[in-house]
């Protein structure tokens, strides 16, 4: 059989199969990880339905953001850092231009910051407006809903001082000191009202973004669809090559024994009878 695969037309198909075994394996690959993230999408849906948690029973200063920690609600006691305060320009609330107000946390049970989005200020004329600190400066009792650090943002590089193109966690633990969890907070309430509700007019809570909810029966039975289908392929080609492999062995055997090879061509003529028909021989 293999020397059969040697054969010109068997090499070229071999390529072919190739070709479409890696392609249907990894798009199969492809659909297997949409399955998970569709997963995880319907674990961080579910989250904001769940009791609020501790911050600490969830999250740790550096440590890997949970997959199942999005939109969780979760309650720490601590204070603001008002000195580290930034803003993030160019979002919208309601269908209005205006920046996120993000502030320090600093949490009393490790005494590591976590980012918190207090609010959304509308933009003044000729800019982002200016965004009130915290009112107080004691403990507070925060709950708010877990989410991952944002990507980079080129608009970073030219904004002014005070101003970040993102909650990008990554330029933050480089400005506040101390150590810097890997998750920011969506305030949800603070008891005492840190915000104020003097202030109400001008910071308003943000909301946190919708989860979209995901198939992931659908895509895992896409997963192992394209899989059965590569399954097939391979299977399709090692049997036209024993069929064929089988084919060039009965033509080296030959006829089987026992079969005439051909029809009979003896040279010698046969002598008829000369005995008449009904005498008897001698």
């Amino acid at each position: 059989m293999f020397r059969t695969m040697l054969k010109p037309r068997w090499l070229g198909l071999l390529v072919v199969l190739v070709a479409v075994l890696v392609s249907f394996t990894m798009l199969g690959l492809w659909q297997l990880s949409v399955a998970r993230d569709d997963a995880q999408s319907q674990a961080a849906y579910a989250a904001p339905r769940q009791p609020v948690v501790a911050l600490t029973t969830l999250l740790q200063p550096h440590s890997e953001f949970p997959g199942d920690a999005s939109s969780r609600r979760v309650s720490t006691t601590g204070r603001y850092d008002a000195t580290g305060q930034v803003v993030v320009p160019q979002r919208r609330l309601d269908g209005v231009s205006g920046s996120w107000v993000v502030t320090p946390f600093v949490v009393d049970a490790t005494g590591s910051r976590i980012a918190v989005v207090r609010g959304f200020v509308a933009d003044a004329r000729g800019g982002p407006a200016a965004a009130p600190p915290p009112t107080t400066t004691g403990d507070i009792t925060l709950v708010g809903s877990v989410a991952p650090g944002e990507s980079p943002s080129d608009l970073s590089a030219s904004l002014p001082a005070g101003q970040l193109g993102s909650v990008d966690l990554g330029r933050l633990v480089n400005v506040w000191p101390g150590d810097l969890y890997n998750a920011f907070l969506f305030s949800i309430s603070e008891t005492p009202d840190a915000t104020g509700a003097s202030s109400a007019a001008v910071i308003q809570r943000v909301p946190p973004p919708p989860v979209p909810t995901g198939f992931t029966l659908r895509n895992g039975a896409y997963a192992v669809q394209w899989w059965v289908f590569a399954l097939f392929a391979l299977y399709m080609y090692v049997r036209m090559v024993r069929d064929d492999a089988r084919q060039d062995a009965a033509l080296a055997a030959g006829p089987p024994k026992g079969e005439p090879e051909g029809p009979r061509t003896d040279a010698t003529p046969s002598t008829p009878d000369p005995t008449p028909a009904g005498a008897d021989r001698p």
